[in-house]
């Protein structure tokens, strides 16, 4: 792939980070769990295991930046949490509409994660595979972009070389279906702000450390399915003698 100019590299920092001055504050932390934030509200409880799980370190290609307090909580958090899909053990399925997706991980049982979705990331419905995993992925817009807004999209329209402001993130998993790739992507973000809300442009956005976690814990092979809108939250309590799935 062609390198990006330095000129380039600063073009796509400005398109994809328009957001940054907005989203950050600064955060005091009292290092047990209580946090304020600029604005003196109290942020949510995290514990000292939750702050570990999303901290800074290096993969051996970057140093992944630790999660904000401020986008924190017990509740975002990675977790085992209970799940009653009658899917097998290894299923992804993605909830858009609840910002949720599940690696079911046993019976009535799923690893939860929370998940920012853009406007591309509600176009996908029903099963789809991932035929293909990246790290540090490279990226570049899709001809729908640049049409739709050609002057953001056209700086970087030869695309975005893996790395701390790649829109994708630390990780990407890529969806196909039929054997023909959807351009769709799980995929981590260097604009942790927009997980857990709709705000983003990409598919489905991760935490960099989710993505890499979940990453680690697929293999190219593995089916995933995304839920429409009528079936938020399904799943997440016992199915009830005689109902369907």
């Amino acid at each position: 792939m062609p390198q990006l100019s330095h000129v380039a590299l600063k073009l796509i920092s400005v398109v994809f980070a328009g957001l940054t001055l907005a989203a950050c504050a600064t955060v005091t932390d009292d290092g047990a769990g209580t946090a304020v934030n600029s604005e003196g509200e109290v942020l949510p409880y995290i514990s000292s295991k939750t702050a570990s799980m999303y901290r800074e370190f290096d993969d051996g290609q970057f140093v992944v930046p630790q999660i904000s307090r401020q986008y924190l909580s017990e509740d975002v958090k990675r977790q085992y949490v209970p799940y009653y899909a009658p899917h097998p053990e290894g299923t992804i399925i993605v909830d858009p509409y609840d910002r949720r997706l599940y690696l079911i991980s046993g019976p009535n049982e799923a690893m939860r994660y929370t998940v920012g979705v853009g406007k591309a990331g509600y176009g996908l419905r029903g099963n789809s595979t991932i035929r293909r995993k990246e790290e540090w992925p490279y990226w570049t817009p899709t001809q729908n972009m640049l049409r739709r807004e050609p002057e953001k999209y056209r700086p970087v329209a030869g695309g975005v070389e893996g790395g701390l402001e790649n829109p994708l993130g630390a990780r990407a998993l890529y969806l196909y279906r039929g054997g023909r790739d959807t351009l769709y992507r799980i995929h981590g973000t260097p604009y942790p702000w927009t997980v857990g809300g709709t705000d983003s442009g990409g598919c489905i956005r991760m935490f960099n450390q989710d993505a890499i976690h979940l990453f680690a814990n697929v293999p190219t092979g593995t089916k995933v399915i995304i839920l429409g809108e009528e079936q938020k939250g399904q799943w997440t309590t016992p199915l009830v003698a005689g109902s369907s799935a």
